[in-house]
């Protein structure tokens, strides 16, 4: 019995001994899958490209409206990746600039709700929509989410251009201006320098004028009211003038803006003709890349395919440069414009969710990448893959800047957009066209409290 029972205990120790050994096994082997899986999970939850927000309770769909360049065409796919997220429906509508602004201005100013939920807007959208009301402050979303998303890698003057009042109405995610492009190849030809006034524009013009290969020597987008208005900016800021006095009375209609505008209507008369005003920029760009033009007043963001050689006969030669000077020695012909997402007052989605869906297609991580399009907004991103951000971006810092931000610039603009085509077309002279569109302005502004009328 004795040897029964020391057997007994022998093999009870044999087996805790066993168990000892291989408890630290297993837990090595669940501590082991543990950690993978915690790590897998980690790196889902911080993929730098996917539309990491919060799914909603309920199904909704998010309607995006813009127009489409190709830097806000890879914005909107960034947007569209929120599809991804449950519950979530991104629709995106591209259309152009002009129809956009219109269709925005009747959906948001009926007062109901809004068919839009997110919508880009360019500077003086972010000021008429601002002041009117149709789109939403976000101070408190920017101060909520400033260090989570860096949002002061953002430049003070992108913002500055959605700032009415103290309210900041829009995410700035493209920089923008109007700068030369030119065909090199005709240039050198010709051995003509590439011009830094207008006057200089006009003499290039004379040369290249009988030059078979192309239709006109040059061209900028006076194709509307609205694109004369947005060249007249910047031929009257070189000239000393503005649109708006401190008392919201009409400035350009004075020396300074007949004195511009005059000069818009020589470089038109000099280079483009009667038969050529309704050049826009897309058809400048299409004409750069067919060779048609010999060099353009452009936008930036509308270059891209006249330097793709599978959309361009002219890739390997088009070149860009600064805008040129309206008046010699004073500020560059090309105005700062930023593009913007902002959201309208009246959405039926919950605003929050559609910021942090900005935010996603505005972080650095989607910024780095939008790059390669167009000219960003976040001051850390200092090299893209567009050849023309040296020109740009001089053309920015020596430019005429941004519209006064003030609520009756809407007013001016859309005044002057409404009489400075008889300037082109030869009907009225450039101070009756001016003094036209003050008086209308000035009826107007009356009438919406900017004028006492006294």
């Amino acid at each position: 019995m004795k040897h029964k029972t020391i057997l007994l205990s022998l093999l009870v120790i044999f087996g805790l001994m066993l168990a000892s050994c291989a408890a630290p096994e297993a837990e090595v082997t669940t501590e082991s899958v543990v950690e993978e899986a915690a790590e897998e999970v980690a790196e889902a939850e911080v993929d730098p490209t996917a539309c990491n927000v919060a799914a909603p309770s309920e199904p909704i769909t998010v309607n995006v409206y813009g127009w489409t360049f190709d830097i806000m065409d890879y914005y909107a796919e960034e947007l569209e990746k929120c599809t991804e997220v449950e519950n979530i429906d991104v629709e995106v509508q591209l259309l152009d600039s002009a129809t956009v602004s219109e269709n925005v201005r009747l959906a948001l100013s009926t007062g109901g709700d809004s068919p839009y939920d997110i919508v880009h807007g360019a500077n003086s959208q972010m000021i008429e929509w601002g002041s009117e009301g149709w789109i939403m402050p976000l101070n408190d979303l920017i101060d909520k989410y400033r260090d989570e998303y860096d949002l002061d890698d953002i430049s003070d003057a992108a913002w500055a251009g959605s700032v009415v009042d103290g309210n900041i109405y829009g995410i700035p995610v493209v920089g923008n201006t109007l700068h030369l492009a030119y065909r090199s190849d005709l240039f050198e030809q010709y051995n003509l320098e590439v011009p830094t006034t207008y006057d200089e524009i006009i003499a290039a013009c004379e040369v290249l004028k009988d030059e078979p290969s192309i239709d006109v020597p040059f061209t900028m987008d006076v194709s509307a009211g609205w694109a004369w208005e947005i060249e007249f900016l910047a031929f009257i800021r070189s000239y000393g003038g503005d649109f708006l006095n401190e008392d919201n009375s009409p400035a350009f209609n004075s020396p300074e803006g007949v004195e511009a505008a005059t000069k818009m209507k020589e470089v038109v008369d000099a280079c483009m003709g009667d038969a050529h005003l309704s050049y826009g920029y897309e058809t400048n760009a299409i004409a750069m890349a067919n060779g048609s033009i010999a060099f353009t007043q452009i936008w930036a963001s509308a270059t891209n395919d006249m330097v793709d050689p599978e959309q361009s006969d002219f890739a390997d030669v088009i070149k860009f440069a600064p805008a040129a000077a309206p008046k010699p020695g004073s500020l560059l012909g090309g105005s700062a414009w930023n593009d913007y997402y902002a959201i309208p007052t009246t959405t039926t989605v919950d605003p929050e969710l559609l910021f942090l869906m900005i935010m996603h297609a505005a972080d650095a991580q989607s910024m780095q990448e939008a790059a390669k399009f167009g000219i960003v907004t976040r001051t850390s991103i200092t090299e893209g893959g567009v050849p023309y951000l040296a020109a740009a971006n001089e053309t920015i810092a020596n430019g005429v800047g941004i519209y006064q931000v003030n609520p009756p610039i809407p007013l001016a603009r859309a005044a002057l957009g409404n009489w400075m085509p008889f300037i082109g077309s030869g009907e009225m002279t450039a101070q009756e066209a001016l003094d036209a569109a003050a008086e209308e302005y000035i009826t107007e502004a009356t009438a919406q409290g900017y004028l006492t009328g006294d």
